[in-house]
């Protein structure tokens, strides 16, 4: 055999090689369900968008996407059950910029949140409402900064709870507008009704929770915290416009795999999901609930969760909030 028939059958074996690993890696998949974790209790944000793009994927990949809830800790529960998952793409996790506020927050985190999960897309995004008791004096952001000013520490403000992305959305706000509010943390999306009922005064909320109270006068929008005014709430200014200059904050809905899953695999999970995303009837039930479609690549995302790791370090360090 020559030295150049040698090179080309072992060029040949090699290709064989990564083609088999290749296919090893991707079975079929995905050939049974799939479970996609929500760290967050039914009817906030991250729940509706995943519910509302896997049930699209159900019907493009024929197996059934089973979203799962586990509400706590600011969704530290879900974040650790995926990144010790089996690193096959048949546990994901659907989460918030509060995956990226944990790594500040937690005293000593049971992950890597870089190392242990494989980001697989941006979903969507959209801005909190700030949203108040229509019985409070405050008709704007500046009305609601005087009146904190003018009574610091009587008025509280709801969250999903400590080191969620509402509660840090908050303490940037009470930094920036130099005002004294009490946090009550809430296990979950499930603050709104009392906020209706006068029982808290103000809230950072995800859009599809507040909409319809809002455009049913239940709930006063005083501003978005998007560095844009919303689609959805056209009417309704910018905090950065109506009082604090500066302040903006985007929430974004994103799919994560657990780390070390198969490159092909998660090459898979974003064009599904991306493919589910920009489907005119999803599109039309994210945007009808105030969401704005994303579907990146994943290194997009993966610049996204560094980005907002360092900057949400920031926040809690100039709030003073110590590590739980």
């Amino acid at each position: 055999m020559s030295h150049s028939s040698g090179c080309a059958a072992s060029a040949g074996f090699l290709a064989l090689l990564i083609a088999v690993s290749a296919g090893a890696a991707d079975p079929g998949y995905p050939a049974k369900p799939v479970r996609m974790l929500v760290g967050f209790s039914p009817g906030g944000g991250t729940d509706v968008a995943a519910r509302i793009i896997g049930k699209k994927l159900s019907e493009m990949w024929n197996q059934q996407i089973v979203v799962d809830n586990r509400p706590g800790a600011g969704g530290l529960l879900a974040f650790d059950l995926v990144a010790k998952a089996n690193a096959d793409g048949y546990t994901l996790l659907a989460t918030s910029p509060s995956f990226a506020i944990q790594p500040s927050i937690a005293a000593k985190l049971p992950y890597d949140p870089i190392r242990d999960f494989a980001p697989v897309t941006v979903a969507c995004a959209a801005p909190y409402l700030l949203v108040v008791y229509p019985g409070i004096e405050a008709k704007s952001v500046k009305e609601l900064i005087e009146l904190a000013r003018a009574s610091p520490g009587k008025l509280n403000y709801a969250s999903g709870g400590i080191g969620s992305a509402q509660h840090l959305t908050a303490e940037l706000f009470r930094l920036m507008a130099g005002i004294s509010i009490v946090h009550v943390p809430y296990k979950g999306a499930v603050s709104v009704p009392d906020v209706i009922a006068g029982r808290i005064q103000m809230l950072f909320s995800g859009v599809p929770q507040a909409l319809s109270h809002v455009q049913g006068g239940r709930l006063r929008a005083l501003g978005v915290t998007t560095p844009a005014r919303w689609p959805a709430v056209p009417d309704v200014p910018t905090i950065a416009e109506a009082g604090v200059p500066g302040f903006g904050v985007t929430v974004w809905y994103g799919i994560l795999a657990t780390g070390r899953t198969p490159g092909p695999v998660v090459q898979k999970l974003n064009t599904g999901f991306v493919t589910a995303i920009q489907s005119p009837d999803v599109r039309q039930q994210l945007t009808a609930m105030g969401l704005e479609p994303v579907a990146n690549a994943p290194a997009a995302f993966a610049a996204t969760i560094r980005s907002e790791i360092a900057q949400w370090r920031d926040v809690v360090k100039r709030a003073g909030i110590k590590p739980d």
